[in-house]
């Protein structure tokens, strides 16, 4: 029960230099874990499926189907239990970290007018979900009185030098008193001295860990993991799942939303745009855009200023997509394409595009009419560069 790492040197920090470090250190923890052969799966925050109980009409619903929050019963003083997952979290641009922090306190609220214990799985953060450091200042902030004063215990298990440096950076804001009531767990067996073992909730994922850590101090090779099943989709979702369940999703329409969306206003405001498929656009912008439009909430790229943001979504559309939009079945055709007489060609692309799911064919002949329009909007010294640039690329690989 130990805090990790060493001691941060006594000589002054800026913020900007503990963030620093901060990073440096998450990238550590990867690093390691990667090394322990628990790969993160930053793509999807794995679940073991929605919780039955858990209505789609919880005010929360967004956040609590992630199942990053527990209430797991008493620990061994009849307090109650509420465990926070962080392999639980999914990519940030998926998840609304302000609402996570709403549905902290709207969950804690149910509690605390008695004594009440935190549980901190920390295994599973990583830079792809982790919330920003703000966010960890303002989750403090925002707990007032009541909160910390029932809060007896907040045990952190399997902390990492991430934890140590995190620690320095909310130091100015912590009292003396709720210092004293945080708790550093290396293993589960330590955590389990303090709690019900019948009635904790532990993620499969966290259990893997804490096995993989004992094994590798006692020198055995670590068992081999299987990949859990994967979270259900919001109803809503745009990114990351198939035109299919788009298409099923949106009432039999074979366009999905983020598609039209983008391509109507680079048609309208972007066809004589140079580069428009070659700049990049902030990471943290098109995130919050993705998490937008998978929430089903409207987006307005005229608020972003930035014409190039629209046709970067409409890459990371095409990009996240789980099967390419000319299929990996058709993959070694279009490669063979090459080999045939030059005369025949145009009946065999014609032969592979009449093969394609009918969801794929509509969208692609969506696009294609899109590119084609900007293709010849441009003047013709242009052209060869835009036809180098464009986002064909999604169509044949991920």
């Amino acid at each position: 029960m130990v805090c990790p790492g060493h001691p941060v040197p006594r000589q002054s920090m800026s913020r900007l230099d503990l963030e620093e470090l901060a990073e440096i250190e998450l990238q550590r923890d990867e690093e390691e874990a990667t090394a322990l052969g628990a790969v993160r799966r930053t793509p999807v925050a794995p679940m073991a499926g929605p919780d039955p109980a858990l209505s789609m009409n919880h005010p929360f619903y967004d956040v609590a189907r992630h199942g990053i929050l527990q209430v797991a019963g008493e620990d061994r003083l009849g307090r109650r239990v509420v465990t926070f997952s962080c392999c639980r979290m999914p990519p940030s641009h998926e998840l609304n970290h302000r609402r996570l922090l709403e549905y902290l306190q709207y969950t804690l609220d149910q509690y605390v007018e008695s004594d009440y214990t935190i549980v901190y799985f920390h295994y599973g953060l990583n830079s792809q979900n982790k919330p920003s450091l703000g966010w960890f200042q303002s989750a403090y902030k925002e707990f007032d009185r009541r909160h910390r004063k029932n809060l007896k215990a907040l045990y952190v298990v399997h902390p990492t030098n991430f934890i140590r440096v995190l620690w320095n950076i909310l130091r100015p804001l912590i009292s003396h008193k709720f210092g004293k009531k945080v708790t550093y767990f290396n293993y589960l067996s330590e955590l389990r001295e303090h709690l019900r073992d019948d009635q904790l909730i532990v993620p499969p994922e966290v259990l893997r860990h804490d096995e993989e850590l004992r094994n590798l101090h006692t020198g055995r090779l670590p068992p081999p993991t299987k990949t859990p099943p994967p979270r259900p989709p919001l109803p809503t979702q745009q990114f990351g799942v198939s035109l299919k369940y788009l298409k099923d999703k949106n009432q039999g329409e074979l366009i999905p939303p983020v598609l039209r969306f983008t391509v109507t206003y680079l048609r309208e405001k972007g066809l004589r745009t140079e580069g428009l498929f070659r700049k990049s656009a902030s990471v943290q912008t098109i995130r919050e855009i993705q998490r937008l439009y998978n929430q089903g909430k409207p987006v307005n790229f005229d608020d972003y200023g930035d014409i190039h943001i629209p046709a970067v979504i409409l890459k990371t559309f095409l990009r996240e997509l789980p099967q390419p939009l000319l299929t990996f079945e058709a993959y070694e055709q279009i490669l063979g394409i090459t080999s045939v007489e030059s005369s025949l060609r145009v009946t065999c692309c014609r032969q592979i595009l009449q093969r394609l799911p009918e969801h794929n064919y509509a969208v692609l002949r969506y696009l294609m009419g899109f590119l084609h329009e900007k293709f010849w909007d441009l003047g013709a010294e242009k052209r060869t560069g835009f036809a180098l640039r464009c986002p064909g690329r999604a169509f044949l690989t991920k």
